[in-house]
């Protein structure tokens, strides 16, 4: 028996929960608030001491800074939730599962990544850690499915129709975003609830990371800065620039890069790295991530976006597509092992998305709303791979996709390439 809350609805990270309670002897499941996973840990755990409990001025929490191993007791596996209040408990779970050996033992869930000052220990070998994110439009049911991201990598590609999607839809989902809470709101009331938790991260949820008070306005603006420059290569120097232009305030590059840091510790944002090929021309390949919040629901809240001005200002709305489309590869890419990155080289060449699995194998994938596109996102994906093969002497990409949002079919082109529609994608 688990503590399963009663209406869970399953996780593509269920699976690797499972493979890492067998292999270490603790979990820590780190995430944003909200994205579920307390309840994803629940669903795997035995008992619970909660460190969010408010009961009797958070009693909990005074327990476990005097008894660590009160905290600790429990069937296994445990459940520690909100550990980082209190980081000595990191310690704690290391060496009690040094000691016993025992696989499965723990599962620690925490929305903050911890202030290292208080853990001695890293946890190697002890401690998996293991990465949530909101739900992919696979898990929130709002993707048939049809088309699995491994299917394409391992040849077992079908042709098939889906349901026609309306740009209406995309936008709604967008601004919903992958909130387990919010399934069941409607688009209006998704977005208040969107809003005010980029209200609280501004005048609350900063200053909890590391007691220090900060200046909620800044804050916001610079989470509206992001949001401007959501699914781009933006720099720290860039939003100093963009403040000025757009919030007419001032700001420098070092208050920047602090704010940022904050919000990549409360795992509102997240970087997609640069993909890295082992090229050997003197084509410069760029290093720069591009930048996203974790949902591209908070972009479009810090920016008070609804779907009606999205609708009216597709530009924008296409950055925020591309940040729905790769907050999807990213989590298909992880059940599957592998990790998602972009490409972009001196020489102008572009890849939206750059999914590699376990093995060296990658994909190139061009992200399109429209229909109108997809012949031109196909010869850039031909163009690229001629590069990687002929150019630059490298493994090509074993798999090219144009992902969309308007296509009614899921098929492969003549020409290799492969057209899916990301309602009728999953892992």
């Amino acid at each position: 028996m688990t503590l399963r809350p009663a209406g869970y609805r399953t996780r593509l990270i269920d699976r690797e929960m499972e493979v890492m309670l067998r292999s270490f002897g603790a979990v820590s499941v780190e995430g944003l608030k909200w994205c579920g996973k307390t309840w994803t840990s629940r669903n795997h755990a035995n008992t619970e001491f909660s460190l969010a409990d408010p009961s009797n001025g958070y009693n909990n929490r005074r327990i476990a800074k005097i008894d660590t191993e009160y905290v600790l007791s429990g069937d296994s596996p445990h459940l520690i939730d909100e550990w980082q209040e209190v980081p000595q408990i990191w310690d704690a779970v290391r060496f009690e599962t040094d000691k016993s050996g025992e696989k499965g033992r723990f599962i620690l869930c925490g929305s903050s990544a911890p202030n290292r000052d208080g853990i001695m220990h890293s946890g190697a070998g002890r401690i998996g850690t293991l990465r949530m994110r909101t739900m992919s439009l696979f898990e929130s049911g709002d993707s048939e499915g049809k088309v699995s991201l491994r299917s394409m990598f391992a040849g077992g590609f079908k042709n098939t129709a889906v349901t026609p999607r309306k740009l209406r839809h995309l936008i709604d989902l967008t601004v919903r975003g992958g909130w387990p809470g919010s399934l069941n709101l409607s688009t209006e009331e998704a977005g208040r609830v969107n809003k005010d938790y980029i209200r609280r991260l501004s005048e609350e949820d900063i200053a909890r990371t590391d007691g220090i008070r900060r200046d909620p306005g800044k804050v916001a603006r610079v989470m509206r800065s992001l949001a401007r420059n959501e699914s781009t290569t933006v720099s720290n120097s860039r939003i100093k620039s963009d403040i000025k232009e757009f919030e007419d305030d001032t700001i420098d590059a070092e208050t920047v890069a602090e704010y940022r840091r904050l919000l990549e510790r409360l795992f509102v944002t997240e970087d997609q790295p640069a993909f890295s090929p082992n090229v050997r021309s003197s084509v410069r390949v760029g290093k720069s991530p591009k930048r996203h919040f974790t949902d591209p629901s908070l972009a479009t809240a810090a920016l008070d976006l609804t779907s009606d001005m999205l609708i009216n200002d597709l530009n924008t709305y296409g950055f925020m597509f591309e940040a729905m489309c790769e907050r999807d590869l990213q989590i298909y890419a992880q059940a599957n092992g592998g990790k998602l990155y972009h490409y972009r080289d001196s020489g102008g060449r572009e890849i939206d998305a750059v999914v590699e699995m376990p093995g060296g194998l990658w994909g190139a994938f061009e992200i399109k709303l429209g229909t109108d596109s997809t012949d031109k996102a196909a010869e850039n994906l031909i163009r690229i791979k001629d590069v990687f093969e002929n150019g630059y002497g490298t493994k090509p990409p074993g798999v090219l996709c144009v992902v969309s949002g308007l296509e009614t079919h899921a098929y492969k082109r003549e020409d290799g390439v492969y057209v899916v529609p990301l309602c009728a994608l999953k892992d």
